[in-house]
């Protein structure tokens, strides 16, 4: 617990929720946290999740990546992409630099005052070309994002936060207070497990390190048995300690995403990906 009260401490986080540390000094500390508690673990691989610190699920991990699950999915969202509104415009039409676009999100946009996610820009996209939404947990929204994140591996994350606008910093720092808050009937926080149990066995399953965490969404995890976005991961997160879950793509997690992703900057997309 003592590493806990450490990270959160320098993070500064205290009791009344006021913040202290700036982002750029929370970055430097959290992924120098990571790199200290596992420091055999180069840099960039910790894009790969659990598997960058357990050797033996990496073997089965890497024999299952010569035929990826997520194939079909990045098929079906490149048919998706290229295909046709009913008004005859494209995706292209709202995103001209093409699909390797997953760099750019999420973004603070000063205009609405509020955090806008790749899922929330594509049915933002249908909804100005009078197609239905797509719902964010699964099914189509996973296949056009594993598309978009396919065509984006390697890009390097480099989230922002406006030092001029004060509601940015706003957003990112309720991100951070969702992080390191307890909720549910477990009364764990995400940090719990991902920052001061990672590594630690809990069910049979090692536990991820936060450091990471974003490059690969959205997955394909064996125990879905198909694909799932991060939020969709946030969710079910909430509802195994126990806790109501808000709602996906709500302000919450969008929030959570800006601080979370934000502590990736520096490290590739590798997204879509596989996972337990």
């Amino acid at each position: 617990m003592n590493k806990m009260i450490t990270l959160i401490a320098a993070l500064g986080l205290t009791c009344g929720g006021t913040a202290l540390a700036t982002p750029q000094e929370d970055l430097a500390i959290w992924q120098g946290y990571f790199q200290q508690r596992f420091p055999n673990v180069p840099r960039e691989d910790f894009v790969n999740g659990v598997y960058a610190i357990d050797p033996i699920g990496r073997g089965n991990w890497e024999a299952i990546e010569e035929f990826p699950p997520y194939e079909i999915a990045i098929s079906n969202g490149e048919k998706m992409w290229n295909t046709p509104f009913a008004n005859g415009k494209t995706y292209r039409d709202c995103f001209p630099d093409g699909p390797a676009i997953a760099e750019k999100y999420p973004y603070w946009d000063q205009e609405r005052s509020m955090v806008v996610t790749l899922p929330l820009a594509i049915n933002r996209c249908r909804e100005a070309n009078g197609e239905k939404l797509l719902k964010y947990k699964k099914g189509a929204i996973a296949d056009i994002l594993s598309y978009i994140r396919y065509q984006s591996r390697g890009q390097i994350t480099r989230v922002e936060i406006p030092e001029d606008d004060p509601k940015a910093l706003e957003a990112y720092e309720k991100g951070k207070q969702f992080y390191f808050a307890r909720r549910g009937q477990l009364n764990f926080s995400c940090a719990h497990c991902h920052a001061l149990n990672a590594g630690n066995v809990l069910r049979t399953e090692i536990l991820s390190p936060a450091f990471g965490h974003t490059t690969h969404f959205p997955v394909y995890r064996s125990k879905w048995g198909e694909m799932g976005t991060l939020h969709r991961r946030f969710w079910g997160c909430n509802k195994q300690v126990r806790a109501k879950p808000f709602k996906v793509q709500g302000e919450e997690y969008r929030n959570l995403e800006y601080f979370l992703t934000y502590m990736q900057n520096g490290l590739p997309l590798n997204g879509p990906g596989a996972r337990k």
